[in-house]
């Protein structure tokens, strides 16, 4: 029987929040040294901190939606360096190691929006 999934505990919540500020804060700051982030502006719209906050995966999206797999591959290549600095800037007991991920919600959001300006649902909407 699947295991079922739990909400977020508010310790989690809280925490995932001011890792998000401080990664947007550290990678705005520009001063990763690897070619493919040194243009890249990058939106971190959010982080998921697992329950025991030794894990966070965090969702980008490079501005424009442009480069997204050089993005993606750049900063595995620089989240050993991005954790440093995340320890040097938040207070945890430990800084969780990171995972960053394409966030798809901005697609998502784009494909309903079509969807519901479509004259056809538009019409069952009334």
């Amino acid at each position: 029987m699947p295991r079922r999934q739990r909400s977020p505990s508010q310790r989690q919540l809280r925490v995932a929040e001011v890792l998000r500020h401080a990664l947007a804060e550290i990678l705005n700051r520009g001063d990763l040294h690897d070619a493919d982030l040194a243009n890249a502006r990058l939106t971190v719209s959010e982080v998921a901190a697992s329950a025991d906050l030794r894990r966070a995966t965090v969702y980008v999206m490079p501005l424009g939606g442009r480069n997204k797999d050089t993005v993606l591959a750049a900063l595995a290549r620089a989240a050993k360096y991005i954790r440093g600095q995340l320890g040097r800037n938040v207070q945890l007991k430990y800084v969780p190691a990171l995972e960053f991920r394409i966030d798809t919600s901005f697609d998502y959001s784009d494909e309903v929006g079509r969807i519901l300006n479509d004259p056809k649902v538009a019409r069952d909407l009334r």
